[in-house]
């Protein structure tokens, strides 16, 4: 990003940041396509789409020179099965029963990909029918498991990218992942993890794509204040069940062709459908454009955890430090962990700006060299994300209560250090 445009998005971003995000409805369901990659600046997607939080649709041309473009898909269009297994075919990977609800999800099983394919084969000839259900193989870490493969490359709008960057600085996850499923499989109502944005690029297929904006959600909560699993469910029209249901906004609605690219924002609710036989790629990524949502989803995910478990509240001597682990286990992250995360974040904008990134080591470091080639008032726009949220953090009476003194840095003093960085890189 030039420093012009980076200015003029970031004045921008200060006037934005206090105003509501509430249930909003986009006029008449609009949601922008992308034509061209050469007119579509990293500036213009920050300004217009990150900030203001709103999806958008990019063209074909924006993956057409993926390796997965070229090599997963036949002549014809479809999913190139015999590539897939003579790449993968040794690979174990996670398939959910869309024909069963569990607990508001699809039950998931790990088979091997050779099993899950040849699955596949017969449910298309047996024009789409199958005594084991529809299965579709959803969150396979494929970049992870097969690094070496050219499967694509994350395009320049998606590398700012904390959530890959701390785990995989880490070494324990990441949020990447391949969606491969048959006509007719289809994702429930939900929103992402961490109220995360995400991007989602098809290989080969269609997908459809029901989409509504923060806020829409609690509209469509029954009675009781529950979710519902599949919105287009003819029981939601029962005003005794779901009460607030004639108030929503019709969904935004998103018919997505092969190797376009949807931008899902942050805390909207969706739910996804594959019209043809389809594969894509997607990540989940927070940055700082929306830290601060993922930070108050945390807050509301502890108050429910207080919530469920406060009955013991004054017979559990750690009664707080119990809270924090159901959550970690509801949420996979606690408070003491995203100090962390923040903290790795925090100290790579650091390294950014004190000039130590050689060529050398950018290159060994996707992540670090995505920052770098941001630019350096990026690097100063998201340590001022980063100091607003860990303030906050810091000033939580539940982040209190578990001494914080302890960890390392102490966060008053990392707080004072990352204020500093500031001030001399705008020196």
């Amino acid at each position: 990003m030039d420093r012009a445009a980076f200015a003029c998005s970031t004045a921008f971003f200060h006037d934005y940041s206090s105003a509501s995000h509430g249930a909003v409805c986009l006029p008449q369901g609009h949601v922008d396509y992308i034509e061209k990659v050469e007119s579509f600046s990293y500036s213009d997607f920050f300004r217009d789409y990150l900030i203001p939080n709103h999806p958008c649709v990019f063209s074909a041309k924006f993956t057409e020179s993926w390796g997965s473009r070229r090599n997963w898909v036949t002549r014809d269009g479809k999913p190139n099965f015999d590539y897939l297994l003579q790449h993968f075919g040794k690979a174990v990977v996670p398939v959910a029963n869309c024909d069963v609800k569990e607990y508001n999800s699809n039950p998931k099983e790990q088979i091997p990909l050779t099993e899950y394919i040849s699955y596949w084969k017969e449910y298309i000839k047996k024009n789409y029918h199958s005594p084991r259900g529809c299965l579709y193989l959803k969150d396979w870490h494929l970049y992870r498991a097969f690094p070496e493969q050219d499967v694509y490359t994350t395009p320049i709008y998606f590398t700012s990218d904390w959530l890959n960057e701390y785990w995989d600085a880490i070494g324990l996850d990441d949020y990447r992942f391949v969606y491969m499923g048959p006509k007719g499989s289809w994702t429930p109502f939900h929103a992402d993890v961490f109220r995360s944005y995400s991007w989602s690029a098809n290989i080969c297929g269609k997908k459809k794509w029901l989409l509504y904006p923060p806020g829409q959600e609690e509209y469509l909560r029954d009675r009781h204040g529950n979710l519902p699993f599949d919105v287009t469910a003819p029981g939601l029209q029962d005003s005794s069940i779901y009460p607030r249901y004639a108030q929503s906004c019709p969904p935004v609605e998103i018919i997505q062709e092969a190797g376009e690219v949807v931008f899902i924002p942050s805390g909207w609710y969706h739910q996804v459908y594959n019209l043809e036989d389809t594969i894509s790629i997607n990540h989940n990524w927070v940055n700082g454009c929306n830290v601060a949502i993922m930070w108050s989803f945390l807050q509301d995910e502890l108050a429910a955890v207080q919530r469920e478990i406060s009955e013991w509240r004054d017979t559990m001597e750690d009664w707080h430090l119990q809270c924090q682990v159901i959550m970690k286990s509801c949420t996979g992250i606690n408070y003491k962990e995203f100090y962390n995360f923040l903290k790795v974040i925090a100290e790579n904008r650091i390294s950014v700006l004190n000039h130590v990134l050689d060529e050398e080591a950018s290159a060994k470091n996707t992540h670090r060299a995505a920052t770098s080639a941001l630019g350096m008032l990026h690097a100063v726009f998201d340590l001022k994300r980063t100091v607003q949220v860990l303030t906050s953090l810091n000033a939580n009476e539940d982040f209190k209560k578990l001494n914080p003194k302890s960890l390392t840095p102490p966060p008053e003093a990392f707080l004072h250090h990352l204020k500093a960085a500031i001030d001399t890189a705008l020196l």
